[in-house]
Formats: structure tokens, C-alpha cells, sequence
């Protein structure tokens, strides 16, 4: 198997890895705030822009919930309640995740999750998702990622808030085969010079049989396209139907507008890359008649050839 091979994996129907195009993932998180109809205006956003998937986050509120939390009381657009209260309210069951995955089939775009406990984990099983995400919170919890490597699914692995070590460790957990490494860094939004995406550089080094992604938390798109021209096969942004809405994520989101032009913009990066072996383009040799004054040799044969 060549080394470009060993780099692709399979979300849903479609390959991601160098080659092929960047799988474009929508992050709704928790972006709905517990409404169906916000999730689906959401999917619906994603699949105009021609987004590959959407994803969610799904919790166990109980296990994911520090105990001493549960009792605090805060405000949220549906009164005063304490946190674990609000932490059932905007996390969707059964039914609306069965709701979400039919729209979806109808949207014709693949969804997934990222669980954040292992019952969480035997909850999506329940649905034939097209992957799972490991979010950066939970890269250093070990019986998850076993949980996750045993659903035989490809792994979407986000490393923000982590160190090298860390990110060999959990790379060693989940095996690295079945995963799609992204670098990211947690902070929202995220400036500019802490994106530091060198680090796809760093990482594909690293990993030389993982395809690289990148998960951002910025706000703007012009870094997320600067990941792509770095080499990023897989890229992840919070998506929101309004940045003024009620919710810690919706100010690091992009705005169906915005999301519209991140794909658009990106297919233009993806196609503008090319092979990096030069070449003189039939579209040239007419320039190259009026314009160049001294010919060369190369440009006789190019000329005659033509």
C-alpha cells in the first residue's frame, strides 16, 4: 500500500486524505440550544453551502457534569435554572437524534457526534453515523477512546488543549488507522497568532499514515482557507444560524452566509493547488508568442509542438 493510500479513511460514503477533496464538516455542537427546528435550519445551512456533514456533541449530563456544578443556578433564555437543568435542556434523546438523522438522509449530507462518555457512545450506535469525533476535551480519557476504537469507525481527533505527548498517547489508544488526526487550538474564538497552523505541517510529519485535518474556532475565514492551502484534508467550523444568539459557541461560529463562501472558497484553494510539477499551459503559448521578445530553445519546441 502506497503512503498516500495509508493517508485516506472513509467518512459516510465519501474518502478523505491528500487527493481527494477536503471533507468539509459543519459543527452544530450545541449551537441549537436544544430546538429541533434550529438543528434543522442548521442542516439545511450546511447542505446549501455544500458542507460534507454536520456534527453535534452528545453528553451524559450526569457523568460529563462536575458534581459540584449541578446546583449552580444561571440565567438562560428559558429562565432560571441550575446547571445540570440546562445541561438536559439543550441535549438532545432518542427521538430528536432519529428526527436529525431522516432530515439528514433527505439533506442528503452525513452527520455524526462527539461523544463525550462512553454512553454516549453506545447511544449513537444506535444510528448508522458516518464517523465519531474525539473533541480536545476529551483527548486524555483513555476509556473512551477505547470505546470508540472498538465501534471499528473512523475517528475524528481534534488535539487542542494538549501537549506531543499527550497526542502520541492517544494516537496509540485509538490506533492509527481508523483515525483522522486535526489540529486545533481551544480557545473561542481563537486569535490569530494562537492558531499556529504550522502545526499541520508538524503533525503530518509525524504521522505519516494519517490524513490531517483542521478543527477551527476562530472567527474570519481566511485562516481556515490558509489550513487548506497547508495541506488540510479535513476541516471543522462551528456553525450558527446568528452569532448573537444565546450560547457560549455562537460567537466562534460562521453564519450561513459565511459558510456559503467558506466551501466556495475552499474548492478555489483545492483547485489552485495543483501537483507542484511546472508546466507551460496551452493557455500560455499565445502570451508566450506576443510577449516574449528573446525566445528560447524550450520555447521553439513548446511553439512548434503546439
Amino acid at each position: 500500500m502506497s503512503n498516500h493510500d495509508a493517508r485516506t479513511r472513509t467518512i459516510g460514503t465519501k474518502t478523505v486524505g491528500p487527493g481527494h477533496p477536503v471533507f468539509v464538516t459543519g459543527e452544530i455542537g450545541i449551537n441549537h440550544n436544544g430546538e429541533l427546528e434550529n438543528a434543522f435550519g442548521l442542516i439545511d445551512a450546511a447542505a446549501a453551502a455544500g458542507c460534507d456533514a454536520v456534527k453535534f456533541q452528545k453528553r451524559t449530563p450526569e457523568i460529563c457534569t462536575p458534581r459540584d456544578q449541578w446546583d449552580i443556578e444561571r440565567d438562560t433564555p428559558w429562565g432560571r435554572m441550575t446547571y445540570i437543568d440546562y445541561r438536559h435542556r439543550v441535549e438532545f434523546g432518542f427521538d430528536e437524534y432519529r428526527a436529525i438523522d431522516a432530515y439528514c438522509a433527505q439533506q442528503g449530507i452525513a452527520w455524526f457526534a462527539s461523544p463525550w462518555d462512553v454512553e454516549s457512545v453506545d447511544f449513537l450506535e444506535q444510528f448508522d453515523v458516518a464517523a465519531h469525533k474525539v473533541a480536545s476535551a476529551s483527548l486524555t480519557d483513555d476509556e473512551l477512546l477505547r470505546r470508540l476504537r472498538a465501534t471499528g469507525r473512523t475517528v475524528v481527533l481534534s488535539t487542542g488543549m494538549s501537549t506531543p505527548r499527550q497526542i502520541r498517547h492517544a494516537v496509540e489508544v485509538l490506533g492509527s488507522d481508523n483515525i483522522v488526526l486535526c489540529h486545533a487550538t481551544s480557545t473561542y474564538p481563537a486569535k490569530a497568532e494562537e492558531l499556529n497552523l504550522r502545526m499541520i505541517n508538524t503533525l503530518a510529519a509525524e504521522f505519516p499514515n494519517v490524513p490531517i485535518g483542521y478543527s477551527g474556532h476562530e472567527t474570519g475565514l481566511q485562516t481556515t482557507l490558509a489550513a487548506v492551502a497547508l495541506g488540510a484534508t479535513f476541516v471543522e467550523r462551528h456553525i450558527t444560524l446568528d452569532r448573537a444568539m444565546w450560547g457560549s459557541d455562537q460567537a466562534a461560529s460562521v453564519e450561513p452566509g459565511g459558510l456559503q463562501r467558506l466551501v466556495r472558497d475552499i474548492r478555489a484553494v483545492e483547485a489552485s493547488l495543483g501537483d507542484g510539477v511546472k508546466k507551460i499551459y496551452e493557455g500560455e503559448l499565445a502570451a508566450m508568442k506576443k510577449l516574449r521578445r528573446v525566445r528560447g530553445d524550450v520555447d521553439e519546441q513548446v511553439l512548434v509542438g503546439a
